[in-house]
C-alpha cells in the first residue's frame, strides 16, 4: 500500500486531496492534467511514428497497478483533476480496465481519458465504461481502408469504425477521432473527414505531423501546417470554440450545419506552449516536463517503495527545470525518439 502523507488521509483513513499548492511554473501556467503512458508497446506499424513496429528491448516492465497507485495519490495531492491513460496502445494492457477503475477512484481526478488506436474498442468500451472512463480519443489516419491499411499497417478499418459507434452507442458524446495528415499519404482525406462530420457526433482533430529523432526525413517530406487548414475552415464558415480548462492544446471549430466538429492540434503555431496544462509519465515511471525536452525525472524509486510524499518532493523539484517552450521550429527534438515511447 502506498505511504501517503498524513495531509492526504482523514481520520478513519479516507484518502482527501488535493492538500499541497497547485503545481505551477516560472512563467505562470497551472499543471492539472497528467498524461500518464501505461506501456510503450504498439501493434500498429504507423508510417509517421513506428513504420517498422514496436521494437521489444530489454527495457524494465511498465508501471504495476501499486505503482500508478501511487503516482496517482502523489498527483492529484497536488492538484491534478484530469488523467489521460495513452501509450504505445495502452489497449494492449489486459488490467487496463482496473486503472481506469483506480484514476477514477483517487479523490479529485475528476475526469479519466484514454488514447487509443480501436483496434479492440468494439469488445472493451463497455468494461471500460463500467470502470469509469469518460472520455475517448481514437486514431484514425484516414476513412479509405485501403489507406488506413497502407498508414498503419492494419487493414480493420470497420473494426475501429465499428468501435467508435458503440462507444456513442453507449452514450459518449463529443468523441475525438485524432488524424496526423501526411503530404504523400492522406491530405486527400481532407474534405472526406469534414463531410463525415456532417452527420457524426465526433471531433475530428488533424494534428500537424511533428519531428522526431526518428522521422527526419519523412517529416520534410510529409508536414501540413495547421493554419493552412485553419484558414480553409474559416472559408467555409467554421468559427473557433472556447477552450475547455482541462482541455488539451487543440484549437477547436463548429459549424452551425454540422453535428460534429473539427480540431487542429499545431505544435509549430506561435505561442503554443502558452496554454500548457499537462505533464507526462512514461510507462517507466519517468517524468517528462516537455514530450520534446531532454529533461527526465526518475520517480520510480519512490514509486517501488509506495511513497507518496517522495514522489510529490521529487515532482515538484523538477519544476524549475521547465522550459518556456518546445523550440520545434528551430528542428529541436530533445530525447524523443518517436512519440510511442511517451505517449504522444
Amino acid at each position: 500500500m502506498p505511504n501517503y502523507p498524513s495531509a492526504v488521509v482523514q481520520s478513519g483513513g479516507t484518502k482527501t486531496g488535493p492538500m499541497y499548492p497547485t503545481l505551477e511554473d516560472a512563467y505562470g501556467r497551472r499543471f492539472q492534467y497528467l498524461r500518464l503512458s501505461v506501456t510503450e508497446a504498439c501493434n500498429f506499424r504507423c508510417n509517421y511514428c513506428l513504420p517498422n513496429g514496436y521494437q521489444s528491448s530489454h527495457k524494465p516492465l511498465p508501471l504495476n497497478q501499486v505503482e500508478i497507485e501511487t503516482l496517482l495519490q502523489a498527483f492529484a495531492a497536488l492538484g491534478t483533476q484530469k488523467v489521460r491513460l495513452t501509450g504505445g496502445e495502452p489497449g494492449i494492457r489486459r488490467d487496463l480496465d482496473k486503472l481506469i477503475s483506480m484514476c477514477k477512484s483517487t479523490s479529485g481526478i475528476q475526469k479519466v481519458a484514454l488514447t487509443t488506436n480501436g483496434y479492440n474498442l468494439k469488445h472493451k468500451i463497455p468494461i471500460w465504461k463500467q470502470a469509469g472512463l469518460d472520455a475517448i480519443n481514437v486514431s484514425v489516419d484516414s476513412l479509405d481502408p485501403v489507406q488506413f491499411a497502407q498508414i498503419t499497417g492494419h487493414d480493420i478499418l470497420p473494426k475501429v469504425l465499428s468501435g467508435i459507434d458503440r462507444a456513442i452507442e453507449l452514450g459518449y458524446s463529443n468523441i475525438k477521432i485524432n488524424a496526423v495528415l501526411l503530404q504523400q499519404f492522406n491530405l486527400n482525406q481532407l474534405e472526406r473527414f469534414i463531410d463525415w462530420v456532417k452527420h457524426m457526433p465526433v471531433t475530428v482533430r488533424f494534428i500537424e505531423l511533428m519531428e522526431t529523432g526518428d522521422n527526419r526525413v519523412f517529416f520534410r517530406e510529409n508536414r501540413i501546417t495547421g493554419e493552412s487548414i485553419k484558414s480553409h475552415l474559416l472559408e467555409q464558415g467554421w468559427t473557433e470554440k472556447l477552450k475547455d480548462r482541462l482541455g488539451g492544446p487543440a484549437k477547436e471549430f463548429s459549424h452551425p450545419d454540422y453535428a460534429g466538429n473539427i480540431g487542429l492540434i499545431m505544435p509549430y503555431s506561435k505561442d503554443f506552449c502558452n496554454s500548457c496544462n499537462r505533464l507526462r509519465v512514461s510507462s517507466e515511471g519517468k517524468l517528462h516536463l516537455c514530450l520534446f525536452g531532454d529533461s527526465q525525472v526518475d520517480l520510480r524509486p519512490y514509486l517501488l517503495q509506495g511513497d507518496v510524499v517522495g514522489t510529490i518532493r521529487a515532482i515538484r523539484q523538477s519544476l524549475p527545470d521547465k522550459k518556456s517552450g518546445h523550440f520545434l521550429n528551430d528542428g529541436f527534438t530533445g530525447s524523443t525518439r518517436h512519440l510511442a515511447s511517451i505517449g504522444g
